[in-house]
């Protein structure tokens, strides 16, 4: 097909970042029309396929106009000469169909997908189509262990040559900091843990959000493996180090989807784990209403998937499953998170905490041998108390380039500020997940980090009337506004009192 030369201009776009936009006489003259694939190519000789756009004023003849992320994938900036060229779907667009239909699809085809994915031949149009199919036709274990294979094989490797543990939650519940008490614990005890981790997807924080408030978190492989090699822990993006890229392109569009599939859900997090080498991991399945898994049952179904195809990938994995009926701790929103994990390592953190991290980091040490199974809990507590846990996170936050004299009372959160009282006595008998995360992401977290949300109660709390129940952090008196007229809409928590009615005497 043929190939023309044109001038960039870049264009401040973030979303539908897999466009490109044409003159309508370019079009022309290229054969194409709006939708159809082009494949445009600067410095980065891979190129970078796109959809076309088409306009009479937006660019000029002889010009493309690129959104930002795909200027950056190609390393142009404005004026660079680029080439354009007209391509055809890739092959692996008809897999993605076949998928949407509900066909199993088998190893080179599930291949052909996350290869297009990483090699950037198919559009976020694309990618979300084979995400909603993951969503509502499912897969089978077979398809799910080609699934984890090719987004761990087509990105980079770290051999540690040593054994290799983790933690791992499936997320869904807002303020979920434990891996910032939990690393710290388990490297004290002298085991090497590199925790990769996603920015947030569906919550108000994802725990490379919550890091990166107290120390860079983008590294390459070989940086990690220095930095782990000394002190035996870390909490870094795994984005970053092109561990398993395909999942972090599917990521790009469950975001605005809200969506996290169960199939590539699974598929995410071994094949993060498949990448470093994880030989022992706890995974943490919340449960509840709100969270995103509710019922026991399906927890446990859940729990055995991931033993089941963690076993067959090498992995050994033990599930724990915890309540996740309202948030974790108080504080939701990356900077409130990561004051409240320095909090709880200083010693002065709130108790449900301490219970759920020093439980998961138990079970690690059990697995590890450290312990006897029963004891791993009681020895996580004493490496916490004790200051050991406090002090080798001080030493991965300077590791990672943080300050290690950092304290909690010191982390800065949004000036803007509003307080919700409670407007009559009584009992604290629900707290919304769902309301908090859609509260604390109308603040502008987790991309605003000093925003978010601070629950002074929950379940079960009594109160009284002008009490603090909730403060409401932004950095934007627009995002504070908008926050706050969700309160009123979502009722974040529920007070009742405890007389529910009076029957009257005859």
């Amino acid at each position: 097909m043929a190939q023309q030369s044109f001038s960039a201009k870049i264009l401040d776009l973030s979303a539908g970042s897999r466009i490109a936009v044409l003159n309508i006489k370019d079009a022309e003259s290229l054969g194409v029309v709006a939708w159809d694939r082009i494949r445009i190519k600067g410095s980065d000789e891979r190129g970078a396929a796109a959809l076309v756009d088409i306009t009479k004023s937006i660019v000029q003849e002889h010009q493309i106009g690129l959104p930002r992320v795909v200027a950056q994938e190609l390393t142009v900036v404005d004026g660079d000469s680029v080439s354009v060229q007209p391509i055809p779907p890739p092959i692996s667009v008809r897999y993605v169909h076949d998928k949407m239909r509900g066909k199993k699809l088998g190893r080179e085809e599930l291949y052909s997908i996350v290869r297009d994915v990483v090699d950037r031949n198919l559009s976020e149009v694309e990618m979300a189509a084979f995400v909603m199919a993951e969503q509502y036709q499912g897969m089978d274990d077979d398809e799910l262990l080609w699934l984890t294979r090719a987004i761990a094989e087509t990105g980079t490797r770290i051999d540690f040559e040593k054994p290799v543990y983790d933690k791992h939650s499936i997320g869904g519940v807002p303020g979920n900091k434990v891996t910032l008490i939990i690393v710290p614990i388990i490297a004290a005890a002298g085991l090497l843990i590199p925790k990769t981790s996603s920015r947030a997807i569906t919550s108000p924080s994802g725990t490379a959000d919550t890091m990166s408030v107290l120390a860079p978190v983008e590294f390459s492989g070989q940086e990690l493996r220095k930095i782990v090699s000394k002190i035996n822990g870390a909490i870094v993006w795994g984005g970053g180090l092109n561990l398993a890229p395909a999942d972090d392109a599917f990521i790009t569009v469950e975001y605005p989807l809200q969506i996290d599939p169960e199939p590539q859900m699974i598929a995410s997090i071994l094949a993060k784990k498949l990448a470093v080498g994880t030989d022992f991991m706890v995974l943490d399945i919340p449960t509840g209403e709100g969270a995103k898994i509710q019922a026991p049952e399906d927890a446990r179904r859940l729990g055995n998937r991931f033993i089941e195809i963690g076993g067959k990938l090498g992995i050994r994995i033990r599930c724990g499953v915890t309540y996740g009926g309202q948030p974790v701790g108080h504080a939701v929103g990356p900077a409130l998170e990561a004051r409240e994990a320095l909090q709880t390592l200083e010693g002065t953190g709130p108790a449900s905490l301490v219970e759920k991290s020093t439980a998961l980091a138990g079970m690690l040490l059990e697995m590890a041998g450290k312990t006897s199974k029963g004891n791993g809990q009681e020895l996580a507590r004493e490496i916490l108390q004790s200051g050991r846990a406090l002090k080798k996170m001080k030493e991965i936050i300077e590791a990672q380039g943080g300050d290690p004299n950092i304290k909690s009372d010191q982390i800065g959160v949004g000036a803007y500020k509003q307080s919700i009282t409670a407007t009559a006595d009584g009992y604290v008998t629900h707290v919304s997940n769902t309301a908090i995360n859609q509260i604390a992401r109308a603040t502008g977290a987790p991309g605003e980090k000093r925003s978010g949300v601070l629950l002074y109660l929950k379940r079960g709390h009594k109160v009284t009337k002008g009490e603090p129940i909730l403060d409401i952090y932004a950095e934007r008196q627009s995002k504070l506004e908008q926050a706050y007229s969700l309160v009123a809409k979502l009722q974040p928590i529920t007070i009742e009192g405890m007389l529910l009615e009076e029957i009257p005497e005859f």
